[in-house]
């Protein structure tokens, strides 16, 4: 599946509170809960990245473990369990035919690199 994909983008956020008293005059702030996204881009191949993407519709969802590797088989690399929430498959007006899946953090483990 990976010859599949031409690119990726992910982004491990933390959720920020503000704890600012009315004594400062700077903001104070503390870190919250970490999350995980992250949307695959790819070239439509019915025998490859599609067989796995095309039940990402199905009921019920399933988790999936997401590996990001710059290179295949190589360190580092970042895994977590992922919900798929979408699959955008398109056909641009000169033959193009790409897809699109984003990924949203599902069970709670801070994503970590291996």
């Amino acid at each position: 599946m990976a010859n599949d994909v031409t690119n990726f983008a992910f982004s491990t956020p933390r959720g920020v509170q503000d704890t600012t008293g009315v004594d400062k005059s700077a903001h104070e702030r503390l870190l919250l809960l970490s999350d995980y996204s992250a949307t695959i881009n790819g070239v439509f191949n019915a025998t490859g990245a599609h067989l796995v993407f095309k039940t990402v519709s199905a009921s019920p969802a399933v988790a999936r473990n997401l590996k990001i590797q710059p290179i295949v088989g190589s360190t580092p690399y970042l895994s977590c369990l992922v919900l798929l929430t979408d699959y955008t498959v398109t056909r641009t007006n000169t033959g193009e035919l790409t897809y699109a899946v984003p990924a949203v953090l599902s069970d709670g483990t801070v994503p970590t690199w291996n």
